[in-house]
């Protein structure tokens, strides 16, 4: 069976079999608290240690890449109003795409999340310090990272944000809710959660998509 593999510069971060359930893959996680970081998985029997450049090369069905460039399509008009430049809003949609489907997300989430939380600036700083796109925490760097890594490079804050967003959905379940408090640090508050439903619902689903609506319903 094919094994996935979710990873930051090449490490392992999380591993389960396609198919599985965001609950299948909680089991591989013990509770946390809010606080507490991630820590590195035990290591993994050799015969299930694939790494990231394997996934990234496993292809890709004909429907699958019709798929993606339906998604495009669609999302490209969307994103005109946060980003200007056509070549570069190509890209950056393409990336997001690639990066969700890796971490296992709808990628409109993760549309809905970069909205919320930086307006698509890649060169963004919150007051509490986090950068980027997704605004990833410095922090982050030493659980999951390499010390020379740049979270103002768009495609490595995709990297961060969409892993760390699938861990704690793992956590929790598969409560986006409750993983999204956590990706805010808001845990036992809806206020964050709520606004990223809401850009998810307004801006980024799609026609006959009710993923978003039963979420937000959780």
């Amino acid at each position: 069976m094919a094994t996935a593999l979710l990873a930051v510069a090449g490490l392992p971060f999380a591993l389960a079999d396609e198919g599985d359930s965001l609950q299948e893959a909680a089991q591989a996680y013990p509770a946390v608290e809010q606080r507490q970081l991630v820590q590195a998985l035990p290591e993994i029997p050799a015969s299930l240690r694939t790494t990231l450049v394997a996934s990234l090369e496993d292809p890709r069905s004909p429907a699958d890449i019709w798929a993606g460039r339906q998604w495009l399509n669609d999302m490209e008009p969307r994103l005109a109003r946060y980003v200007k430049d056509p070549s570069r809003r190509s890209e950056l949609l393409r990336r997001i795409y690639h990066e969700a489907r890796l971490a296992g997300l709808p990628p409109e989430l993760v549309l809905a999340v970069i909205q919320v939380e930086s307006a698509f600036q890649a060169e963004a700083v919150s007051s509490a310090g986090a950068v980027g796109l997704m605004q990833i925490m410095p922090f982050w760097i030493r659980e999951l990272g390499l010390p020379a890594d740049d979270l103002k490079d768009p495609w490595r804050n995709l990297r961060y944000g969409c892993t760390i967003l699938a861990h704690y959905l793992a956590v929790e379940g598969g409560d986006l809710t409750r993983a999204l408090a956590r990706y805010n640090g808001s845990l036992g508050k809806t206020w964050y959660p709520e606004r990223v439903m809401r850009a998810w619902q307004r801006h980024w689903r799609q026609p006959g998509d009710g993923g978003a609506r039963a979420a937000a319903q959780r």
